[in-house]
């Protein structure tokens, strides 16, 4: 894969930003612009375990999707405390992801602000992300093609990027937002995945306190180098295309894919990971 680092800046001005990130859609690593938040000094896997420690928490692993597992079912669940005490154990693939911190810890919502980043960011969905070493995301973007700025604590984070544009090369599932789940982006067998020696994208590592802006339908993939946790806040697309097909992911896509699920089991599933596959070798060969 042809990776190049994502650029970094210290400190921008939201007018730099739209002009040099946001219009022409690519990503950024801003590394003190949220230094006067509270959670840079407080926020750590110690003061979660204090301040949620007793909350039963969803937990999932890197295990392929298996229709008997249900959609977005979590494979264990745990109490925040056992989890983070685990975290700092051992490695595990156990991973909090969609944790909504308004509804859960309301007094969490005192250690950050809304950034003014030039865009509108939606308030109520700010999301925690926990993981422990080695444990990954599989490749992916997110349904509704949001702007996303991505907030990292504690240890540190390897990010995969790639653009939309990308995609024919990424093996993507069809009627899903994922690549190929047998794809280890970290270590990719080209011989296996020979497309992925064409497609072009971004590479950063994430530290305590810094964010990572990733734009409109971005892929990405999050590995955790150490045990560590980040949050997300959203806004809106603003190119109309994006906005349209994140509504047709939301209401029609996901819900197309839930009763196939549901109709075919396994076999459905398998299928789209065997279309995924014919589909880039085709654009291969073609």
């Amino acid at each position: 894969m042809k990776l190049e680092a994502i650029p970094r800046v210290s400190s921008i001005t939201k007018e730099d930003f739209i002009k040099h990130y946001f219009k022409p859609q690519k990503p950024v690593v801003l590394e003190n612009s949220v230094e006067h938040w509270p959670a840079i000094k407080k926020w750590s896997l110690g003061y979660m375990k204090d301040v949620a420690g007793d909350i039963t928490v969803p937990l999932y692993d890197d295990r392929p999707v298996n229709h008997e597992d249900g959609f977005n079912e979590p494979h264990a669940q745990m109490k925040m405390a056992d989890y983070i005490d685990l975290l700092k154990k051992e490695p595990t693939r156990y991973r909090i992801f969609l944790w909504n911190i308004l509804k859960e810890v309301p007094a969490l919502q005192q250690d950050y602000d809304f950034p003014d980043f030039g865009l509108k960011l939606k308030r109520k969905l700010p999301m925690l992300f926990f993981g422990g070493r080695d444990s990954y995301t599989f490749m992916h973007y997110d349904i509704d093609l949001a702007n996303i700025f991505h907030f990292h604590f504690e240890g540190a984070k390897e990010c995969i990027l790639f653009p939309p544009e990308e995609t024919k090369y990424l093996y993507k599932v069809p009627h899903s937002l994922i690549t190929h789940e047998s794809i280890d982006f970290s270590k990719p067998d080209f011989e296996k995945w020979p497309g992925l020696k064409k497609a072009s994208g971004y590479r950063t590592e994430l530290k305590h306190g810094e964010v990572l802006y990733m734009p409109e339908g971005y892929w990405h993939y999050m590995k955790y180098k150490t045990p560590g946790f980040s949050m997300s806040l959203r806004a809106w697309p603003k190119n109309p295309f994006n906005f349209a097909k994140g509504v047709y992911n939301i209401f029609i896509m996901r819900s197309f894919d839930i009763a196939m699920r549901k109709i075919k089991g396994q076999k459905w599933i398998d299928y789209k990971n065997s279309r995924a596959v014919e589909r880039t070798n085709r654009i291969l060969s073609g």
